[in-house]
């Protein structure tokens, strides 16, 4: 049982969460859900208790004050309707819970801002162990799917390359035997069985005929 309870913790715990302290002002990203929809609603005041800090059941308090009335809102910081939490302002307490904040208003509940790095006290990663697994599976699942198709298109290019070259073969091949193939004489040139052209026998026995009278 505490095995199966210390890996749900694991799976469920955030990657890295923005440096909060009792004494804060901050803002919380949480998501609500309304039907089909989904939205995230913006929560805003000072962090009055952090309980079991470090562990996946953290808790923090916020409260503030809308229209004269105090508002108390507590949230699991591990807790995946969390999108985010922003540190807007430090203040210097010297407790640990400021349930002390409850009967105070006006002046008497300012605090002394403290001074800190904003960037590095928000700096947080806010996905679990879960989902960078899985976002790492897609990764390698889409990777994996670009390579088969980058294969794909490379056996079709040499496909292609070698039908073009059986094409330029066979293109060789016609002309070479074209070229061996005996010419055929003209159409109107006729021959005798002797071989001889029948064209050209007339005018030779004319020729001759013009020779005998002439001498």
């Amino acid at each position: 049982m505490q095995e199966t309870l210390a890996k749900i913790e694991k799976g469920s715990i955030k990657k890295k969460i923005a440096d909060v302290r009792v004494g804060d002002t901050v803002r919380v990203h949480q998501k609500i859900k309304e039907g089909k929809k989904e939205r995230v609603q913006i929560f805003e005041g000072l962090v009055i208790s952090y309980r079991k800090q470090g562990s996946v059941g953290a808790i923090i308090t916020v409260r503030k004050v809308a229209s004269g009335v105090g508002v108390e809102k507590s949230w699991f910081v591990h807790s995946p309707n969390v999108v985010k939490i922003q540190i807007v302002k430090r203040s210097k307490v010297r407790r640990a819970v400021l349930n002390y904040m409850r009967a105070r208003s006006g002046k008497s509940a300012r605090m002394a801002e403290q001074d800190f790095d904003r960037n590095a006290a928000n700096d947080a990663d806010d996905r679990t162990a879960e989902q960078i697994a899985e976002e790492e599976k897609a990764k390698i699942a889409e990777s994996e799917k670009a390579k088969a198709n980058e294969d794909e298109l490379n056996q079709v290019e040499e496909s292609t390359d070698d039908l073009a070259k059986e094409e330029t073969k066979e293109a060789d091949k016609a002309d070479a035997s074209n070229d061996e193939a005996p010419k055929d004489k003209p159409a109107d040139e006729k021959v005798n069985t002797d071989g001889e052209d029948e064209a050209q026998l007339p005018a030779e026995e004319f020729q001759e005929g013009v020779d005998r009278v002439e001498k």
